[in-house]
């Protein structure tokens, strides 16, 4: 089967019409059905919100810690962000929020998708839907083969897509916390300060010679779990690919072309608003 590029220009469009909505919202019909998605990330907490259309309106986000590994490991904190989150977008758009779907990482059991459910219901939503985070992002991707690497906080995660199916997924623990690390004990800084670092768009070329060799490694980790695979292509999601230039490093150590969304921090929680269903249970 020939290698079909994806439409990254029209990928893009959808991102930054997401991420124009941060700070604008846009009008909703007072009885128009909203497509909700919450995503508990290990280090953003992301909320979207559609219009019937599916079409973005709102989006809010706060930087958090109570989710590792996949795991919520603070249901308070995480309980009281959500909250505090859909409020915020409740009052801009004059709407009640009153239902949401929700991922979680791929092969998480029952109970640990049930916390997630708990922390959102917790939080005043009706969770209608539950699907896998590399489900979600392909919602927005559109592959039908390939490899998406999302590279999160605590993990770099792959799934390989099959004909539009997830046929193999993988994770290990190397992510953006190890960016900070690296950076902290580089210029001596404390974990917090290191964080606001790796964003500073202005040093984005000096942290990325810094924070290399943890992204060589990355890109160790996603060759060696496609070795033997028929995967044409590496598509990143996930905050710590913001980091420009990094994904230079990973084609160079995967040895395939690398594509990355504009912002790939809201492309899974863009994906999961997109599976947002009206009304059931759809888990």
């Amino acid at each position: 089967m020939d290698f079909v590029a994806p439409d990254i220009a029209a990928i893009d469009a959808r991102i930054r019409a997401l991420e124009s909505c941060i700070g604008t919202t846009r009008p909703v019909g007072k009885d128009e059905f909203l497509h909700v998605g919450v995503d508990l990330g290990t280090a953003y907490i992301v909320v979207v919100v559609l219009n019937a259309a599916k079409e973005p309106v709102a989006c809010a986000l706060e930087f958090a810690q109570v989710v590792r590994d996949g795991l919520v490991v603070d249901y308070i904190g995480a309980t009281c962000i959500v909250r505090r989150l859909a409020g915020q977008l409740e009052e801009r758009l004059g709407r009640r929020l009153t239902h949401a779907a929700i991922a979680v990482p791929p092969g998480t059991g029952v109970k640990d998708s049930a916390t997630h459910r708990h922390v959102v219901e917790g939080a005043g939503l009706e969770v209608t839907a539950i699907l896998d985070e590399p489900t979600a992002a392909n919602a927005v991707l559109g592959l039908d083969n390939g490899v998406i690497v999302d590279i999160g906080g605590g993990t770099t995660g792959l799934s390989v897509l099959e004909e539009g199916r997830v046929a193999y997924v993988a994770d290990e623990a190397t992510g953006g916390t190890h960016l900070t690390l690296v950076l902290a004990g580089n210029y001596g800084l404390p974990f917090e300060e290191a964080e606001e670092l790796k964003k500073d768009p202005a040093r984005q070329d000096e942290i990325l010679s810094v924070v290399r060799p943890v992204l060589q490694k990355m890109g160790t980790i996603v060759r060696r779990h496609v070795e033997g695979r028929n995967v044409r292509s590496v598509h990143l999601v996930g905050g710590t690919c913001c980091l420009r230039g990094m994904e230079d490093v990973i084609a160079t150590e995967t040895g395939l072309p690398v594509y990355k969304p504009a912002n790939p921090l809201l492309v899974t929680p863009l994906g999961i608003a997109l599976n947002c269903r009206e009304g059931g249970h759809g888990y």
